[in-house]
């Protein structure tokens, strides 16, 4: 008989139902929230199990990854579209929601979840460290800053060195004003220092990745983006047509349509917002900073010219993440004469 199995995961027990062919109930259990433990119990209840469902979650890479590995037809689903038929129900559980994710299991009702693999999230863990210290960083400088201003006293553009080195210019000979600005910028160069080694070791691994280094001949993309679109994306063949990036990135207009009614909002800002911000500043930099011209950037001024330089930054970023995947399919470089991509 063919068994249906969902999982309801938390930090430490998991539920797990299984259900028949029919929907119905055959076992019903909480074990540890650990792959060892989870295939042990699924292999003495359900032995065929034809295909077992967890929810995304903190844990459901490691949990999918694992599974996997132990040989078990484990299939992860968007939370938001299990949320859309558990919410049916009256009553909220760990034990219900497993019920209601095995049953999801049983209908086949469900899109499947693309699990990036452990490289990927390595990546992605690096670069997401390097944001965060750049935003402290920029909070430090932007406190310093306030809190001199309020004195009458002016840092003004600094940048690297020059902003301590300014600082401490303005609280020579004020002991009292040095106690507390002193501290911040002690912290503040500690974080770059740190951000420093985390730049070395994203050229380091763009240095030995050839596809990162064919990302980087597109105009306007840095080896932070070309990792970051790489991580992202994990595999380029789970996407059908290149165009479909955009729209995975968050960087197409929603629209809602129903009878007489349609219309057309902002982009939907889905997706992973750290790569769509890169995109979006190497599309800047590709129409204000890169000398060369290209079928992008000439779209783009033109784009430009009718509808301002943020809209258009949006639209040429985009398209470079539609022309990003297909340099990534097709195994090519940028191609600055020839590169014509829709719309």
């Amino acid at each position: 008989m063919e068994y249906y199995v969902g999982l309801d995961v938390s930090l430490k027990q998991t539920s797990i139902c299984v259900v028949d062919q029919a929907g119905l109930v055959v076992r019903e259990g909480v074990v540890d929230s650990d792959p060892e433990a989870i295939s042990v119990y699924v292999r003495s209840k359900a032995p065929s199990a034809v295909r077992i469902g967890l929810e995304t979650g903190p844990t459901s890479t490691w949990l999918w990854t694992e599974l996997k590995r132990l040989g078990l037809p484990v299939i992860c689903i968007d939370a938001r579209h299990a949320k859309a038929v558990l919410k049916m129900q009256i009553n909220k559980s760990d034990r219900n929601d497993a019920i209601g994710i095995a049953r999801i299991m049983q209908t086949g009702w469900f899109k499947e979840v693309h699990v990036k693999d452990i490289g990927s999230h390595s990546v992605r863990a690096l670069l997401a460290s390097r944001a965060l210290l750049i935003k402290i960083k920029r909070d430090l400088e932007n406190h310093v800053r306030g809190l001199l201003k309020n004195l009458g006293l002016v840092i003004g553009r600094a940048k690297f060195n020059v902003f301590a080195v300014r600082a401490e210019e303005l609280i020579e000979g004020r002991p009292e004003l040095r106690a507390a600005i002193r501290p911040l910028l002690e912290a503040r160069n500690a974080v770059e220092q740190q951000v420093s080694e985390l730049d070395r070791k994203v050229m380091k691994l763009a240095r030995h990745d050839a596809q990162v280094r064919r990302f980087m001949t597109a105009p306007g993309v840095g080896p932070i983006t070309a990792l970051a679109f790489k991580a992202t994306i994990d595999d380029p063949a789970r996407f059908a047509r290149s165009r479909s990036v955009g729209a995975y990135v968050g960087l197409t207009s929603r629209r809602h349509a129903s009878g007489e009614v349609d219309w057309t909002g902002r982009i939907s800002k889905c997706g992973d917002a750290m790569l769509r911000s890169y995109l979006f500043e190497a599309a800047g930099v590709l129409l204000t900073r890169v000398p060369k011209w290209s079928a992008v950037k000439a779209w783009g001024i033109r784009l430009a010219k009718r509808n301002g330089l943020r809209k258009a930054k949006v639209a040429v970023a985009r398209k470079l993440a539609v022309i990003l995947h297909r340099m990534w399919i097709e195994g090519t470089e940028f191609n600055w004469s020839k590169m014509e991509i829709a719309a």
